[in-house]
């Protein structure tokens, strides 16, 4: 059975050298160390050879958090310049590799064209966004456009957890080694809250009701939401929106595992969304482990054979297969 992950991240050197420029709006860089660090760098023999372990025949390639958005004028150019990269793996690499795009969310209508760009001319499958950009939160009218665009070339949208602001981090991410309060603050909890609180706060903002086809990905099954949807139900009662809060969740949004193979989990989710609405990914190589558990797990979980197919490679491929 085909396998393909979705969320398998890379860094780039230019875009690592941009982020030691701005040490005081990201401190996610130094979670970026030893071999984790070695494996965003390489795309290549190596990396497949991994993919081949874990019996994974597809990866499809995202830029790693925080991404561009702290970035300001130079994400422009970075952007292109990894989007390009990007391609020329794909084309390296015929049919181990796709992609999503990096945009420079600090210049909306240059997001706007970059997105277009790399869909159209460069073939990658939608785009990896970053929540907030500085004050901005995902659902500010600034981005509008964005969506619109996404809706009409039928690309879906990834919002991949980043660090809480500095102000957030100091009241509830604080006060313990600086070690302990930056994995407080990104792959323990805050990264999951950050991601899911975007993702709400684009069904609050009524981006949904003016863009009915625009597709979000969520991963880590949903980055909490899923798991809190009686209580988010009651935003019905208070935001005046044109379907209850359910209905968006299963009409605008999929969920990926992120590496997370849990059974529970993808019950959890299939429950509430779907068979035909969860896609698989490693999350590699923060949750990379020798062993083939990606393959195990989808061997193993509470799935018949084409649910199983659906989770594997089936939901991704169909919505991948309108875009523009």
């Amino acid at each position: 059975m085909k396998l393909i992950a979705i969320e398998e991240h890379f860094l780039t050197n230019e875009i690592r050298n941009a982020w030691k420029n701005f040490p005081e709006e990201d401190p996610t860089q130094h979670l970026h160390l030893g071999e984790i660090e070695n494996r965003l760098d390489e795309i290549g023999n190596t990396r497949i050879s991994l993919m081949d372990e874990s019996g994974i025949d597809v990866q499809v390639l995202s830029l790693t958090t925080p991404g561009l958005n702290n970035l300001g004028n130079a994400s422009v150019h970075l952007a292109k310049q990894t989007n390009d990269f990007v391609a020329s793996v794909i084309k390296k690499y015929p049919g181990r590799f796709q992609g999503f795009a990096t945009l420079p969310f600090p210049d909306p209508k240059e997001a706007v064209k970059e997105l277009e760009r790399s869909i159209k001319k460069l073939g990658l499958k939608g785009a990896m966004l970053f929540g907030r950009t500085r004050e901005k939160n995902i659902d500010h009218k600034d981005f509008w456009p964005l969506f619109e665009c996404a809706e009409a070339l039928n690309a879906p949208l990834f919002i991949h957890p980043q660090i809480p602001q500095k102000a957030i981090r100091d009241i509830y991410y604080s006060g313990f080694d600086d070690q302990v309060d930056l994995a407080f603050s990104t792959y323990a909890l805050g990264w999951h809250y950050e991601a899911g609180i975007q993702f709400v706060r684009l069904v609050l903002a009524k981006v949904f009701d003016r863009f009915p086809n625009l597709q979000i990905i969520l991963g880590h099954w949903g980055e909490v939401i899923l798991f809190y949807l009686e209580r988010l139900a009651s935003l019905n009662r208070s935001a005046n929106l044109d379907k209850p809060f359910i209905e968006y969740i299963r009409q605008n949004l999929y969920v990926t595992s992120s590496g997370m193979f849990s059974n529970s989990y993808l019950q959890r989710a299939v429950e509430i969304i779907g068979s035909v609405r969860i896609l698989f990914s490693s999350d590699y190589p923060y949750q990379y482990r020798p062993g083939r558990d990606g393959r195990k797990f989808l061997e193993q979980v509470s799935l018949n054979q084409d649910e199983k197919e659906k989770f594997a490679h089936g939901n991704w491929e169909r919505l991948i297969e309108k875009i523009q």
